[in-house]
């Protein structure tokens, strides 16, 4: 099996063992799509370029209010949440969530996965 079909696998099963998760992507800092567990109708380069912008905004502000390295990035509406975490040197893990997901366990879930994709890279 190949390195994306791994990477592409993991994303499916933190879906299927997460029931708040809806849908994960593996995305690069500089906007490409790695690995993507999405549905049809979310198209990947959108999402990608969204979450790669949000990434770099996060990380300046961060490092510009003294807050130390980007871990993450949350998005609340109204319809559900949008995580982001750093997953290795230049990638970040996004997940959707449902509107009531239990964030603790969702960060749970995602940390878990980015050490078996930090495995794999």
């Amino acid at each position: 099996m190949s390195r994306a079909e791994n990477l592409n696998r993991l994303l499916r099963r933190l879906q299927m063992e997460s029931p708040d998760v809806e849908a994960s992507a593996l995305i690069s800092e500089d906007s490409l799509i790695i690995a993507s567990a999405l549905p049809q109708h979310i198209d990947e380069l959108r999402v990608a370029g969204m979450c790669a912008t949000l990434l770099s905004l996060g990380s300046r502000a961060s490092r510009e209010l003294a807050c130390g390295e980007l871990k993450q990035v949350l998005i609340r509406g109204d319809q559900g949440y949008v995580v982001m975490m750093t997953a290795s040197r230049g990638t970040m893990l996004m997940v959707l969530t449902t509107h009531n997901a239990k964030l603790g366990l969702v960060f749970l879930d995602m940390t878990q996965t980015i050490e078996e994709i930090n495995r794999l890279l």
